[in-house]
């Protein structure tokens, strides 16, 4: 058996960015590998510029993901002021940029988000790994950076409720929270008549046989420079209603 540190992820609004072409920024309709490490990251206190804090836990922790309500798309349309920023120069904050108002020009750009999704995630630690489980878990109950969806604009509507436990597959891990309230009292949130499984392709004992491959860029190279480079992501398409 596996010991898995199994959570949940649920907001108004949520965006899993994907390759970013010119001013088009899009979302994915789950939750990527390298918001999924920003968020525990955030709730351990790990700093975006500290380049071997991210690289540990980069190498440490991998993800599967049930997708339980994909949630609606929806495009926000913005306008935004930036400088002409000179060869081997940068800004070092936005008061910086927005002082010289002659070089400013304005530039648009469209964001996609997902309106009402809910996500299972299950989560696996390596051996040496830098924190274990059960510091996770305190972490995400009280994290000491404010966590959200993958912007800023995304805050999450309810705890993420995690906890630890053994289980024989992934997917038990991520069936576990079925039938569950978001909140006590509370009825279920409706779901996807068709549940949808993703995880990384170098975990095993997933218990599903892929549907497919897809191959996403959210393996973070380095924060402080957003760059990324692909990664193979395994898919399994449950059949019937969850």
């Amino acid at each position: 058996m596996q010991e898995y540190l199994v959570f949940r992820l649920y907001g108004p609004m949520a965006s899993w960015g994907e390759l970013a072409v010119g001013e088009q920024r899009t979302s994915g309709d789950h939750p990527s590998r390298s918001a999924l490490l920003g968020l525990i990251g955030a709730a351990l206190g790990v700093r975006r510029d500290d380049d071997a804090g991210q690289r540990a836990l980069c190498s440490a922790y991998r993800f599967g993901v049930k997708l339980m309500a994909a949630g609606m798309p929806l495009r926000d349309y913005h306008t935004v002021q930036r400088p002409d920023v000179p060869k081997k120069f940068a800004y070092r904050t936005r008061r910086q940029e927005m002082r010289e108002h002659d070089k400013l020009n304005a530039i648009i750009t469209t964001r996609e988000y997902r309106s009402d999704s809910l996500s299972v995630v299950a989560l696996v630690a390596a051996p040496d790994a830098p924190y274990g489980l059960h510091a996770l878990e305190v972490a995400l109950e009280e994290p000491i950076f404010v966590p959200y969806l993958g912007r800023k604009s995304c805050p999450l509507a309810l705890p993420l409720a995690p906890h630890i436990a053994c289980f024989d597959t992934l997917k038990q891990a991520l069936d576990s929270r079925d039938g569950e309230p978001l909140l006590p009292g509370c009825g279920t949130i409706r779901r996807d008549i068709q549940a949808r499984y993703f995880w990384d392709a170098a975990m095993s004992h997933s218990g599903m046989q892929p549907t497919l491959t897809l191959t996403r860029h959210d393996q973070p190279l380095s924060r402080r420079r957003w760059q990324f480079e692909p990664r193979r992501e395994l898919v399994y398409l449950a059949e019937g209603t969850q």
